[in-house]
């Protein structure tokens, strides 16, 4: 496994953790977010890559900092 992929799979879980935390679906969570949610998916899953922006996206959908989407 690349490192880049472990730091994908390691983002996303954490995304998905918090996530359930707030207790959203992922559907909920890609609404509110206007994402897609397969999107969402490939982002929890570790396959997708997201972008600053949507990883900003991502903060302010679960309303918290961004630097506590890193705290995994």
């Amino acid at each position: 496994m690349k490192k880049s992929d472990k730091i994908k799979i390691l983002f996303g879980q954490h995304v998905k953790k918090l996530r359930q935390q707030a207790g959203m679906s992922q559907e909920t969570f890609a609404d509110k977010c206007g994402l897609d949610r397969t999107y969402v998916s490939g982002i929890e899953r570790g396959i997708r890559n997201p972008t600053l922006e949507v990883i900003e996206v991502i903060a302010r959908g679960l309303e918290i900092e961004l630097t506590h989407l890193f705290d995994f």
